[in-house]
């Protein structure tokens, strides 16, 4: 009779998101991946969403959050991307997007693009998600270097990724368009190394 053991191989947890991807939460806030019955609330964020665009091009409608939603499963399963809504903990409701994307095969380089919605932001509530998603970006899937860009001419958002420990690397002129006008964007970015220290309460602390 053999012996064999009936438990199955682990699986990666550096490439397990590309069959499920784990919810993340606190007391506050959960993130977790968008469904198809989030189309209407996933519209409003895209809608108000001040420089990220998610990959949609033209119009954003109803019918481009249905696709959006498609890409964001293909994107996952192909392990090019992943994308969390971001949702409160108590009602559920969501109020804002965070998508990373790969810029190498093994996800070495991360590429993250965040947008919430108007009523929540200079609440807190952007920096707890992120760094939940930090956690995972560079905990569990150890990462080397997350990047972000974003309008020089958003305040709060180049704000928030100070308070987080990122490094403003430069200007990118003119590097998007919005309603036929190109913008200037900023480039931040935040290793591992540096996440680790202030994980340790080592790095400096922004308040």
């Amino acid at each position: 009779m053999s012996n064999a053991s009936n438990t199955s191989p682990t699986v990666d947890p550096r490439v397990a998101w590309r069959q499920a991807l784990p919810v993340l939460d606190n007391a506050s806030v959960t993130l977790r991946e968008p469904t198809f019955e989030d189309a209407a609330s996933l519209l409003e964020a895209l809608v108000t969403a001040e420089s990220a665009r998610f990959g949609i091009e033209g119009q954003i409608d109803d019918r481009a959050a249905i696709c959006f939603i498609e890409a964001v499963r293909a994107d996952r399963s192909a392990g090019r991307a992943f994308t969390y809504a971001a949702t409160l903990s108590q009602s559920g409701r969501i109020i804002g997007l965070f998508q990373s994307r790969g810029l190498d095969p093994l996800f070495e380089n991360v590429e993250c693009e965040a947008a919430m919605l108007p009523a929540v932001r200079g609440t807190g509530l952007f920096l707890e998600c992120a760094q939940l998603l930090m956690g995972f970006v560079f905990g569990t899937l150890n990462a080397h270097r997350l990047e972000s860009r974003v309008l020089l001419a958003s305040g709060r958002a180049n704000g928030a990724l100070r308070k987080l420990g990122a490094l403003q690397e430069g200007v990118l002129r003119r590097a998007v368009r919005r309603g036929g006008q190109y913008f200037d964007q900023v480039l931040w970015s935040l290793l591992q190394s540096d996440w680790r220290e202030r994980q340790n309460g080592h790095g400096p602390q922004v308040h």
